[in-house]
């Protein structure tokens, strides 16, 4: 049997850590939404072979165990005993290593289309628990929607939806390493958001009072190392956005216009430095 899932990109309305766990890890207090940016995920059954394999059209990414699709197949596939090999076609359109959730997003879709495939009738909401030990964006990503997001990832709460607002989705040839930006976070010196009152401003659908609450405690962090990070935000406010603003760790950089035409705006004047730029809507 064989089933397409779409796996749309994350963003972080606002990102913020409170404190860090026993184990060093991160404690997340995040609105994350997501985007018409998406990959497209072909999963297919069959007896034989009974293998995993994944395909993808970028030579960027693993087609082995360290893709996360291919986690999310072999830990359902290993958890509800399941015979079947599963092969995996992914189509890229996020950018890879972009803090775009392109990889747990292509994983989420993997558990979704299994779920359909063996029946195993498991809520999103049991989806999502499964999802937790693959990656910490991955639960989200089985919802693809606005929500809040706090713990390790995995204690999500829905928002009311949104009106399509435009992105500008903006990836300049930076690699930035997670690890490396987490290990550098002092948390004495984070000047942390008001979660509250950005969540009763979306459930009260504000959208011109949310904006001023939006942000990400990790800019500091990431553009003291890429300075360039910076000057591309500052000029999506300079031309109207209104809000300009990091996903996740970087290095990608989005506005949110309330029209398409002062996304377009933004788009065209900042192509010329930045080639990967996509303008999309909100989801």
């Amino acid at each position: 049997m064989r089933v397409n899932e779409k796996a749309p990109a994350k963003l972080n309305l606002s990102l913020d850590t409170p404190m860090r766990y026993f184990d060093g890890s991160p404690r997340w207090d995040m609105v994350m939404t997501s985007a018409d940016l998406a990959d497209y995920v072909t999963v297919e059954t069959h007896r034989r072979p009974t293998t995993i394999k994944v395909y993808t059209d970028s030579g960027f990414l693993p087609n082995d165990q360290r893709n996360l699709a291919y986690q999310a197949a072999h830990i359902l596939k290993s958890r509800f005993h399941c015979r079947e090999g599963v092969t995996i076609h992914i189509r890229k359109n996020i950018p890879v290593a972009a803090g775009l959730g392109g990889g747990s997003s292509d994983a989420a879709a993997v558990l979704r289309a299994l779920n359909r495939i063996w029946r195993l009738d498991l809520s999103l909401d049991e989806l999502a628990k499964i999802a937790l030990t693959i990656d910490s964006d991955v639960p989200y990503c089985v919802y693809s929607r606005l929500a809040h997001v706090t713990g390790h990832g995995e204690k999500i709460e829905l928002l009311p939806a949104q009106p399509h607002y435009w992105a500008v989705i903006a990836k300049q040839q930076i690699s930035v390493s997670t690890p490396q930006i987490l290990r550098q976070i002092n948390y004495e010196q984070l000047e942390h958001l008001d979660n509250e009152r950005l969540i009763a401003s979306l459930k009260a659908q504000d959208w011109q009072e949310a904006v001023k609450y939006m942000g990400n405690v990790l800019e500091p962090v990431t553009m003291s190392f890429y300075p360039e990070i910076k000057q591309l935000k500052d000029k999506m406010v300079s031309l109207g956005a209104d809000v300009a603003q990091m996903s996740g760790t970087g290095p990608t950089v989005f506005a949110v216009c309330h029209t398409e035409s002062r996304a377009k705006r933004i788009q065209n004047s900042i192509s010329g430095f930045c080639r990967d730029v996509h303008v999309v809507t909100l989801l």
